[in-house]
């Protein structure tokens, strides 16, 4: 979901400043892409690719996914492309990936969506995928095979605090930090993310040598920007009263209304 492939030629420029045999540590591995480019371009290096939500299972998977995305290719081929998927087609296609389903004990759900929904429109299961409108979406061709993708790749799959524990007492490690950016679509992550969950992945930042990716509309770096210029404010709210109210936008859409209140002068 990430789109660290636009940042390959300057991560190449980054790699090449560390010394052969330097040791790569992964935190927020997502596709394996930094860890592959850093085993590409430092093969002497280690480089420890931190797979938390099982992108290797997809990668074992591309021969199943392929045939599963031939058999929905069949199904809709009366269906204009980005077009809506209805009726019989679109019970059909839902037999078809719980027929893979049952028969091998996976589906690739991420790019099944990616080819039957409209762009981000990600769901993990049949019965998420039911609420949602179908498009044909699908590709034209099959996903290539690519088993040497994460090759020379020490695996872990863990939570990031886990790893980082493990090499923060190296003052050689570089660490790569790619969280979920904050304010972007989470939704397929194995894990909820709040605005404390952000703020502590900037713990491992401080004292160690890292590469670390963000996006404008987290504003994280203008927080710390503002942070670094109040350096003794502490938690304003820390001693006030809450009270909080739930909302309703849509049936899929709610937010909470918060009230924070400290004792009057």
């Amino acid at each position: 979901m990430g789109q660290k492939r636009r940042f390959v030629k300057e991560f190449v420029k980054v790699l090449k400043a560390y010394p052969d045999g330097t040791t790569f540590v992964d935190l927020f591995g997502g596709s394996g892409l930094l860890s592959h480019i850093a085993k590409c371009q430092k093969p002497n290096s280690k480089v420890v690719y931190n797979d938390f939500d099982g992108y290797h299972n997809r990668l074992e998977h591309i021969g199943q996914t392929n045939a599963l995305l031939q058999e929905l290719r069949e199904i809709v081929a009366t269906v204009q492309r980005h077009q809506l998927i209805v009726g019989l087609e679109r019970e059909r296609v839902f037999d078809c990936i719980e027929k893979y389903e049952k028969r091998d004990g996976y589906v690739d759900y991420i790019t099944i969506s990616s080819n039957i929904m409209f762009s981000m429109k990600y769901r993990l299961s049949i019965e998420e995928m039911r609420k949602q409108a179908l498009y044909n979406n699908i590709r034209t061709t099959s996903y290539p095979e690519c088993p040497d993708y994460l090759e020379g790749l020490e695996i872990a799959s863990c939570d990031y605090r886990e790893l980082y524990a493990q090499y923060k007492d190296d003052p050689t490690v570089v660490f790569f930090v790619d969280p979920p950016y904050l304010s972007t679509e989470v939704g397929t992550y194995q894990m909820y993310w709040k605005l404390s969950d952000y703020l502590d992945v900037l713990t491992v930042l401080a004292g160690h040598q890292f590469v670390y990716f963000t996006s404008n509309k987290s504003s994280i770096i203008e927080l710390c920007d503002w942070m670094g210029k109040h350096p003794d404010l502490g938690d304003p709210f820390r001693n006030c009263k809450r009270v909080e109210f739930n909302a309703t936008l849509n049936y899929s859409s709610t937010y909470t209304d918060i009230m924070l209140y400290n004792k009057a002068a």
